[in-house]
């Protein structure tokens, strides 16, 4: 079990018969240099200490190891306060507190501690049994780190899994960074630079881009490269889901909620969350994002235990933010605390001296696809490529690419062809329940067909082609595109009956 769960759960039934109001036990993080409540145990009603981490200064988290070396149960009254060291207990905690170190004394864990509200209720007598307590709440406090870790590592290799079998479901090499030494020689040299250091960093870009491949390569780049790496599409969440999502929640928090989910943040622990598309967060939403950048803590929608966390957030955007904060439709202090390190990536039609080794590599990838041998765009090709305008930057220079090879039978690449726009195939109407009527004399609407009228024949049309049928993979709804119910709604109000569409004019059940 969690410490936090189970000092939670037994603190009342331990020490009811104490002076003790509550029990804190806090971890030593080296890393970061400071000390962290990872729980709390609640024996009696009373204020409970807001500060969860106390951040140290090198000397100050030096003579914290050396108290914890000496393995004294100190005390927080008066008489002894000046020998607390800094940051042993919350700034704000609320009356006196007897403290004991957690873990050997050449490699200190944690420290737990003994808070009582009132004055002079804790004496020798619990100073003694602290000192009973320290080993088995040192081997708690070590059980929940390694279930933390397993935890942490449990996920980086889920992660790792989902990436691999993706790569491997889409033969996707996208990882490779086409143009590092050209196009996109100068974004790369900032990769390099920030990926060293874990501050926030926002990529700007046009759609398509290559604005995940640049946050993956900050993130292969960094000291967490073997943690998790996850991306979130911000536009893609409903804004009544935002919070699940990014920060979990808990059983019976809402409606279907009926287990606690980790949001991403809480799988991203110990390694990277991109955050693509953070212009599209609610203004609720980044008030929320904004404590976890400050602070690196959060809560579970319908939870109240603080949930620490240690994230490198990348964030992504198309668009103009600095706009958008002076029309107060994004949080200044929250683009402050993302553009601490801003990349902008250029549009492929700034950058043509790479499309034509990205062609070939797009050829290259669209014939693994496709099954055929691969074919490689000829200089005159490439000049026609290079000429195009690519408002969906590299992801559309890799649809056109896979449509020439398809264009071309797999015997050779259609450019030209693809490069014009899509041809959709006509929907026609054969039979007359399916004719649109012609519209009438220019300022006249007697003759000129409703929308209604529209609507009816083209769901006719659609029924005629599947032969009266509504629902499965070759009936009526499939063909437009919609929900067989409404459709059959749709239907009623119109007065159209697909039982007219039956072959040899069958009437039956309708489908």
């Amino acid at each position: 079990m969690p410490i936090a769960e189970g000092i939670a759960a037994s603190a009342s039934d331990l020490f009811a018969r104490l002076p003790v109001d509550f029990v804190l036990v806090r971890r030593l993080d080296s890393r970061r240099q400071s000390v962290e409540t990872v729980a709390t145990g609640v024996c009696h009603s009373g204020p409970l200490p807001g500060q969860l981490r106390s951040e140290l200064m090198p000397e100050a988290w030096e003579r914290l190891l050396e108290w914890c070396a000496k393995g004294q149960i100190v005390s927080s009254t008066s008489a002894f306060a000046a020998e607390l060291p800094e940051g042993l207990l919350p700034h704000d905690l609320l009356g006196e507190a007897i403290v004991g170190p957690l873990g050997a004394a050449e490699e200190p864990i944690g420290l737990v501690a003994f808070v009582s509200h009132e004055p002079n209720r804790l004496q020798s007598r619990h100073e003694r049994l602290l000192r009973l307590l320290l080993e088995p709440f040192t081997l708690w406090l070590e059980n929940d780190q390694r279930l933390r870790e397993v935890n942490a590592l449990r996920e980086a290799a889920e992660a790792e899994n989902r990436s691999l079998l993706s790569r491997l479901g889409r033969h996707d090499i996208s990882d490779l960074i086409i143009g590092a030494q050209t196009g996109l020689k100068a974004v790369m040299e900032r990769v390099e630079q920030v990926s060293r250091t874990d501050v926030p960093v926002l990529i700007f870009g046009e759609t398509g881009s290559g604005k995940e491949v640049v946050a993956r390569a900050i993130h292969q780049r960094s000291r967490r490269a073997s943690g998790p790496f996850h991306r979130v599409n911000c536009g893609a969440i409903p804004p009544e889901l935002v919070d699940s999502e990014l920060f979990g929640h808990e059983r019976g928090s809402f409606t279907g909620a009926v287990s606690q989910r980790k949001g991403w943040f809480e799988r991203a622990d110990g390694g990277t969350l991109f955050l693509d598309e953070c212009g599209e967060l609610s203004l609720a939403a980044q008030v929320r994002l904004l404590r976890v950048l400050q602070d690196g803590t959060f809560e579970r929608v319908g939870g109240s235990e603080q949930v620490t966390v240690d994230v490198r957030l990348v964030a992504a955007t198309h668009r103009d933010l600095r706009s958008m904060t002076a029309e107060n439709r994004f949080r200044e202090d929250l683009w402050y605390r993302l553009a601490v390190f801003p990349i902008r990536l250029p549009p492929l039609r700034d950058r043509t001296q790479d499309i034509p080794v990205m062609s070939r590599h797009f050829a290259e990838r669209a014939a693994q696809r496709l099954g055929v041998r691969p074919l490689f765009p000829s200089a005159a090709e490439c000049e026609l490529l290079a000429s195009y305008s690519w408002p969906g930057n590299v992801r559309e220079l890799a649809a056109v690419i896979e449509r020439a090879v398809i264009l071309g039978d797999g015997k050779r690449l259609e450019v030209a062809k693809a490069l014009g726009p899509p041809q959709l195939p006509p929907v026609t109407a054969t039979a007359p329940q399916g004719e649109l009527p012609e519209p009438g004399p220019e300022g006249t609407s007697d003759d000129f067909a409703t929308l209604d009228k529209i609507m009816a024949c083209h769901i006719e049309a659609a029924l005629r082609r599947s032969h009266g049928r509504i629902e499965g993979p070759f009936g009526a709804a499939k063909l437009l595109q919609i929900n067989p119910h409404t459709l059959r709604g749709r239907m009623r109000s119109l007065g159209v009956d697909w039982r007219r569409f039956r072959a040899n004019g069958e009437i039956g059940a309708c489908r």
